[in-house]
């Protein structure tokens, strides 16, 4: 749904395109940057973008992660299409990203654990072993019609834990909450050995990635990195 603009802005536009001069008005400036949409309830994703001076909206796609299947690349960007494009939908002026993330573990792409069983069942297949993590973006410029999507994928080293470490780490609940059942920039922190890649991409949202998708689809990655810095 459109807001009304401001009396004063609306007064300011039309003495723009009209190039009458008003002087008695103080017309704030009107911007051209579209507004940033983060079509995803991560933190994480939050986190990176405020981090690098972008103060997103947040809109929830509703997306049904559970409804696509397949290998995990196609999983990670077909759910990554899906959810920007529900968002960008009943959205004018917006720049939308859509996000999601899978680990691939011999094939098979593993999102969140359904439960505390299935995450301790996780850690030790993952334990020791190596794994990639894979998230898929969208951009959706919603003014232009234009739009990019692309995965970003990096090997994580997982440490060999025993069965103790898992049983505490899964006990915290932070595992059921994050794809692939593990974090780099949280609690799980110690589990992983390193990575092999960007690591913004296993905290969900690849910064390099993000750059070249905003460059494909006509605009600047710093000139929203600007008006957050400007906001804020």
């Amino acid at each position: 749904m459109l807001v009304p603009s401001p009396p004063m802005v609306r007064r300011c536009r039309a003495a723009v395109e009209s190039r009458q001069v008003l002087p008695w008005i103080a017309c704030p400036p009107v911007s051209t940057v579209p507004r940033f949409v983060l079509a995803s309830s991560s933190p994480a994703r939050l986190k990176l973008l405020r981090q690098i001076g972008i103060e997103p909206e947040v809109v929830v796609s509703g997306v049904d992660e559970a409804s696509v299947t397949g290998p995990p690349a196609d999983v990670a960007l077909t759910l990554a299409v899906r959810k920007a494009t529900a968002v960008a939908r009943g959205l004018s002026d917006a720049l939308v990203l859509g996000c999601d993330s899978v680990l691939d573990l011999d094939g098979e792409a593993l999102g969140k654990p359904v439960d505390a069983v299935d995450a301790v069942a996780r850690w030790r297949r993952m334990r020791g072993r190596n794994g990639v993590l894979i998230t898929g973006h969208c951009l959706i410029d919603t003014t232009t019609g234009r739009d990019a999507a692309e995965n970003a994928s990096t090997v994580v080293h997982f440490a060999d834990l025993s069965d103790d470490e898992i049983n505490s780490y899964v006990a915290t609940g932070e595992p059921l909450l994050v794809a692939g059942a593990f974090t780099i920039d949280g609690l799980g922190g110690p589990y992983v050995d390193g990575v092999q890649g960007d690591p913004h991409n296993v905290v969900g949202l690849s910064l390099p990635l993000l750059r070249r998708l905003t460059t494909d689809v006509g605009r600047a990655l710093a000139m929203f990195m600007d008006a957050g810095r400007q906001n804020g």
